[in-house]
Formats: C-alpha cells, structure tokens, sequence
C-alpha cells in the first residue's frame, strides 16, 4: 500500500501509482498522488517544501 504524503490518498496497484511523483525533503523520500503533483506543480519546480503548499 503506497500512501500520498500530502492528502493521504492510498494506492495498492504498483501500476497506478507510476503517474505519482516523488521527492526528498530533508532526507525523507516523500509521495505524492497524480491528483496533488498536478495541483502543486509549480511549488514543486519552484523546490518549495511540501509544508509550504
């Protein structure tokens, strides 16, 4: 079960979770649904941490 770190959505098909996108905050890999990468995006090239969203 993979979980969404912003919005708590889980997944258990591996498959569906390969539009999700992944990040390193202060040494922690974090995962975010395709639904929050979308709406984040900006943030997330601007390198903002997720708290900041």
């Amino acid at each position: 079960m993979i979980t969404c770190d912003f919005c708590g959505r889980q997944e258990s098909d591996e498959a569906r979770t390969l539009t999700w996108s992944t990040a390193v905050e202060r040494g922690r890999q974090l995962r975010f649904c395709d639904r929050c990468s979308r709406e984040h995006l900006r943030s997330m090239e601007g390198k903002l941490d997720s708290e900041h969203w």
